[in-house]
């Protein structure tokens, strides 16, 4: 701390808000982490109770990034923006593509401070990564951003991460112009990784559309969150990718997008609430 009260990673204690859940905090519940507080293990839970599957979801999400990454990276994508990091759960993303290169440099970016506190432990302490905080919502601040401008040339091809982060962003924010901002700023060649969250029914599943109770109590568990839930359907996700070229499969639920394992059920696919896809800047 400076004599301000800022950390070096630019916020001051007061701004970790522990009164409200966080959905990067509840995710990490999901996900099993520690790194939460009780009012936001309470929230997980609330979702859990009513959508038993959230867990499911969240692993599945999680496991469409790791394969992405390193699809990216098989490709000779040597760089990432990584937006809406979240709690840090190993492997991370710089684990998975170091996994493949060692040379790859990522730069995370996410609004939460309690993020921050564990990005120099979790995130950067390997080398050719660093972590930023800030939002989606602020584009050209986060493009802009001397960490950033440090770290990523922008003259050679970038993966842009965007995993489960769009769906806090309503649409008054204009979802979409932030994705062409951050687009217009890179190289032919770049990637978009994607996920979104919906309550659309799997297109497979015989058994009818989503529980709609169970949906309203999550949305409204999320509105006394921090950032608000705002699913969309397939329809109004694919737009978001802009002048970026889906990749084969396209815009599918993440366990379909170039799968390393057994293809779940149709009814598993149905309760896993995210849609993914790549696309390529031509």
């Amino acid at each position: 701390m400076n004599e301000h009260g800022v950390s070096e990673r630019g916020f001051s204690a007061e701004e970790i808000d522990t009164s409200r859940p966080h959905p990067a905090r509840m995710y990490d519940y999901y996900l099993g982490g520690w790194d939460n507080y009780e009012v936001d293990r309470q929230a997980a839970e609330h979702v859990i109770q009513v959508h038993p599957q959230v867990r499911l979801s969240a692993r599945a999400n999680r496991a469409f990034l790791r394969r992405a990454v390193r699809d990216c990276v098989r490709d000779g994508i040597r760089q990432i923006i990584d937006i809406g990091t979240g709690i840090p759960t190993s492997p991370n993303t710089h684990e998975v593509a170091h996994e493949s290169a060692g040379d790859v440099r990522v730069a995370y970016v996410d609004n939460d401070p309690i993020v921050a506190t564990h990005a120099g432990a979790k995130l950067t302490g390997a080398g050719h990564a660093a972590f930023v905080l800030g939002d989606v919502r602020e584009p050209e601040a986060v493009l802009a951003h001397p960490v950033v401008r440090g770290l990523i040339d922008f003259t050679e091809p970038v993966a842009l991460l965007l995993v489960a982060v769009l769906h806090f962003v309503k649409d008054e924010e204009d979802p979409a112009g932030i994705v062409a901002t951050l687009g217009a700023a890179l190289p032919s060649g770049s990637r978009l990784v994607l996920s979104h969250a919906t309550a659309e029914p799997y297109e497979g599943y015989a058994g009818g559309y989503t529980d709609v109770k169970a949906r309203d109590s999550v949305l409204g568990t999320y509105k006394n969150a921090t950032a608000a839930l705002n699913l969309r359907d397939r329809t109004a996700i694919e737009p978001l990718f802009g002048d970026f070229a889906l990749q084969d499969p396209g815009l599918v639920r993440v366990p379909l997008w170039r799968p390393d394992g057994p293809v779940p059920s149709a009814e598993e696919l149905n309760s896993t609430i995210f849609y993914g896809g790549v696309g390529q800047k031509p």
